[in-house]
């Protein structure tokens, strides 16, 4: 949706009813992600009849990784465990748990790429967005090597 919106009028931008239709979305959807990426601050409404919503911010400046934060936090947060412990007070796995290692490695290696991709970077072809991912995740290997 943000790069429907990005690709909008930026004056008038896109309603519900559009973005609904476009996305292949029920509207309610439509309105519950749109709401939480207005609070967030990544999209902002326009005011009249014929309203919809706009970019906060140029779309170099939006960061995937906050993005996806914002919509539904992480695959792994350590207070996960924390919060889950089953019927005990202590999670049963809290002193050797080589699942959270697993988890915790796959949420870094996550949020080094999606914190290096903006916006910007998505608007284009396929090809090109999967030549910029192979870039960034090249110059990570090369950082670990050196």
């Amino acid at each position: 949706m943000l790069i429907r919106i990005a690709s909008a009028d930026a004056n008038t931008g896109l309603s519900i009813p559009q973005l609904s239709e476009a996305e292949g979305l029920s509207e309610p959807h439509v309105a519950k992600i749109c709401r939480t990426l207005r609070l967030e601050g990544f999209i902002n409404s326009t005011p009249g009849n014929k309203g919809g919503y706009v970019l906060a911010k140029q779309p170099q400046q939006i960061i995937i990784n906050d993005v996806l934060k914002a919509l539904g936090g992480q695959l792994f947060d350590q207070q996960f465990c924390d919060a889950h412990t089953g019927i005990g007070r202590l999670c049963t796995n809290s002193v050797d748990c080589s699942t959270r290692s697993l988890w915790k490695m796959i949420q870094f290696t996550l949020d080094n790429l999606l914190s290096k991709l903006t916006l910007q970077d998505l608007m284009v072809k396929e090809k090109e967005v999967e030549l910029k991912i192979e870039e960034v995740i090249q110059r990570n290997v090369e950082a670990i090597i050196k």
